[in-house]
């Protein structure tokens, strides 16, 4: 009788085989995404709540996945100590002054580890060195200040709400521009007048600029050497004589002043009657008086001219005078 030979035992040894295979691949893709097998060092972290962040979850700086979190535990007085574990290929970017928070992957995804910030001024972080923690904004957080917008929102609501029933209503100021004509055309003609009145401004504006250009061009040419305007400013010499011109002047200026009060005084004494000019100036009886001695000296005058005459022709002093003229007539001969 022939024995049969059975090939369960090989069949079974190519399955474990198989399944081994299997086990070692997915512990080292496991361990690749995981990074187990990838060396590293490690950081700590303090953070006073960390929103549901698990043991495993991923570490990301600059969006690229740098570790893990190795270890969460509670630490001190309500604070949680975040162990992490961080390849060594990162330790050279990552620095002292740099921040750890909590974020989420995606939008509402797991929690992870974000290290931001940091440059050369810091020091390259150390093996179990704490980073600085900022706290994250939880999504009860991004709640309590979505219902704080929308009390807020339903308030400027009702206040619209409010004023469009006012307006509605032609109740107020508002209503009433907008649903009287006339209130319309004045607040058109107001702003025709400001308009008019920009444009003045705008006149204004450029004849200032204009008188500002001429003064500069003015100050210029004082500054500018070889012209007179210059000289007076900048020349001592031509100062003091004009600051002396200017005392003379001054000086002339008191003494017309005073001439002007005399002729003044003398004015007012002419039209008094307490002193001969103005007696004669001012009293018709005492000018009569006057024309009447005049007349009488005129008239007694000629009388004395007709006696000299007379005693000429007097047989008495005929020649005295004859010898006086002969006199006269040589003295007049020597002089010429």
């Amino acid at each position: 009788m022939m024995t049969i030979k059975s090939n369960r035992p090989v069949i079974v040894g190519m399955f474990i085989l198989l399944g081994l295979a299997i086990l070692v691949v997915t512990l080292f893709t496991l361990g690749g995404e995981k990074k187990t097998f990838v060396k590293s060092f490690t950081l700590n972290a303090l953070f006073t709540d960390v929103n549901g962040l698990l043991k495993g979850a991923n570490i990301l700086y600059s969006g690229v996945k740098v570790g893990t979190v190795k270890k969460i535990s509670l630490y001190g007085n309500a604070q949680v100590l975040v162990t992490m574990s961080i390849e060594n290929d990162a330790e050279s970017h990552i620095h002292k002054n740099a921040k750890a928070k909590i974020g989420s992957d995606g939008l509402i995804g797991n929690r992870i580890i974000i290290i931001y910030g940091g440059d050369s001024t810091g020091a390259e972080i150390a093996k179990n060195d704490f980073l600085t923690v900022e706290k994250a904004v939880t999504t009860e957080d991004m709640m309590t200040t979505l219902q704080a917008n929308n009390k807020n929102l339903l308030e400027i609501t009702n206040g619209f709400k409010s004023i469009s029933k006012k307006i509605d209503s032609g109740k107020g100021t508002l209503a009433t521009l907008l649903n009287d004509p006339s209130m319309a055309n004045k607040l058109n003609g107001t702003v025709d007048n400001l308009q008019s009145t920009v444009a003045n401004f705008k006149a204004v504006s450029a004849s200032s600029k204009n008188v500002l250009a001429s003064l500069q061009d003015f100050s210029g040419n004082l500054n500018k050497p070889g012209n007179s305007m210059n000289a007076l400013v900048t020349d001592t010499v031509i100062f003091r004589n004009i600051k002396s011109t200017l005392a003379q002047l001054e000086q002339a200026s008191n003494e017309v002043t005073q001439f002007t009060v005399n002729l003044k005084t003398t004015s007012e004494k002419l039209n008094q009657k307490d002193n001969m000019a103005g007696v004669l100036l001012n009293d018709p009886a005492a000018a009569s008086s006057m024309k009447g001695t005049l007349q009488n000296l005129q008239a007694a005058s000629h009388k004395l001219d007709e006696d000299l005459e007379a005693l000429q022709h007097n047989f008495l002093l005929r020649g005295f005078f004859k010898k006086r003229a002969k006199e006269n007539k040589i003295d007049t001969i020597i002089i010429k």
